[in-house]
């Protein structure tokens, strides 16, 4: 008979990462897989074990190719003639933490759980950050 063991009253650390001249989809990656906590041994898939992150410069994230003319996100507001277009330069330069959300939202379970981790992650257009109090660690992508 298996025995199945549930880590779940663990502490959630804190990370800071600086997306300054950092790939958009790199830092996406790993700061979806922190906040699961899948970089911890005592990783539970129907769980929320993953650590708290904070990312700075989002305003300055690189992204490869022709992507920012050509990447377009979509906004429907459910009435006819409701759907809203913006390119991710524009959205770059109106709110540049949303991109980073927007990219990590979508590497993110797609149920409650995913929900409950997005609440987890903290994005800064630039370099300075509320969370000095957490001693977060700096973590390098």
């Amino acid at each position: 008979m298996k025995k199945t063991r549930f880590f779940n009253n663990e502490e959630s650390r804190w990370f800071v990462i600086d997306a300054k001249d950092k790939i958009l989809g790199k830092v996406a990656v790993r700061v979806a897989w922190i906040l699961q906590g899948k970089t911890k041994a005592t990783y539970t898939p129907n769980f929320l074990c993953g650590d708290r992150v904070v990312i700075i410069n989002a305003r300055h994230v690189k992204v490869t190719g022709k992507k920012i003319e050509e990447k377009i996100y979509n906004k429907y507001s459910g009435y006819p003639g409701g759907r809203k277009e913006i390119s991710l330069g524009e959205l770059l330069k109106k709110n540049p933490s949303k991109v980073l959300y927007l990219a990590v939202k979508g590497m993110l379970p797609k149920n409650k759980l995913g929900t409950k981790m997005l609440k987890s992650l903290r994005i800064y257009p630039d370099g300075q950050h509320d969370h000095q109090a957490q001693k977060p660690q700096v973590v390098e992508v």
